[in-house]
């Protein structure tokens, strides 16, 4: 059996310095082999840096996942070019800098290899290709390679989740949707063996809005007129799912929904 854990969307500062708290409790309690995270938020809300993405390699995640702000920040392109751990949608366009996935061998058990895939909604997101065909191609390209395969699917609506997770089932193990950094409670697994969760959540303040301070977010709602956003970073909560695979199926045995004051 192998033990992921999945990170939500983090948040900026507060997020970063939530999971430098909690993960090397989570490491020893859940046994885990493998961390991802999504990061494409941690540089103040907006992006990442070359810094930030060893920082949070330095504290024990393996890859880091991404979605629309992966490009906030110009520095990141040439980290992306090194760096083939941390992932942008596979779905943007071919010429786009980075890896939408990578595989890798689990540092106890080099024989078990997991693949993830980073892909990107089109409803309310922006352009990208098709997620189901660039989804069902490359995951088919992951199978031939590694025994579990882990898909995050940062998109807005339930709707094209859901569906091209139902689309997907019983072809990759673990299937989070991220994003819209509000944890859903309907994790399960699907009925061919996929562990699944509409939107993870994100590592960042409880009382804000998506991660933001929520007054110049309410000025923008009554005015319309563009506001700077400003990260929360009172009360941080931590967003994830541990999950349990069976390295010889690749199918999902169990799927747990954290959410922790941090």
């Amino acid at each position: 059996m192998v033990k992921l854990l999945f990170i939500g969307d983090i948040i900026g500062r507060p997020g970063r310095r939530a999971v430098a708290s909690l993960l090397p409790g989570l490491k020893v309690e859940y046994d885990l082999d493998l961390i991802i995270a999504n990061g494409e938020n941690s540089a103040g809300g907006f992006g990442i840096t070359p810094k930030i993405a060893d920082e949070l390699f330095g504290l024990g995640i393996d890859v880091l996942t991404s979605g629309n702000h992966i490009w906030d920040q110009k520095e990141i392109e040439g980290y992306l070019r090194e760096n083939c751990r941390l992932l942008r949608p596979a779905n943007y366009p071919v010429g786009d800098l980075g890896r939408g996935m990578v595989v890798l061998s689990l540092d106890q058990r080099p024989q078990i290899k997991v693949g993830i895939v980073n892909l990107a909604g089109r409803v309310f997101v922006g352009p990208a290709d098709c997620p189901f065909r660039v989804g069902r191609e490359l995951v088919e390209e992951l199978r031939s390679e590694a025994n579990i395969v882990v898909v995050d699917f940062h998109a807005e609506t339930t709707s094209e989740k859901n569906a091209l997770a139902t689309y997907l089932d019983g072809q990759v193990s673990l299937f989070v949707g991220t994003h819209t950094h509000v944890q859903t409670a309907d994790e399960r697994i699907m009925p061919l063996g996929t562990a699944y969760i509409t939107d993870v959540g994100m590592v960042g303040g409880r009382n804000s809005i998506i991660g933001m301070k929520p007054d110049r977010v309410i000025k923008k709602f009554l005015d319309g007129k563009p506001q700077r956003y400003e990260v929360e970073k009172s009360d941080p909560w931590f967003s994830a799912v541990v999950v349990e695979v069976d390295e010889s199926s690749g199918k999902a045995l169990s799927i747990r929904r954290l959410h922790i004051p941090a």
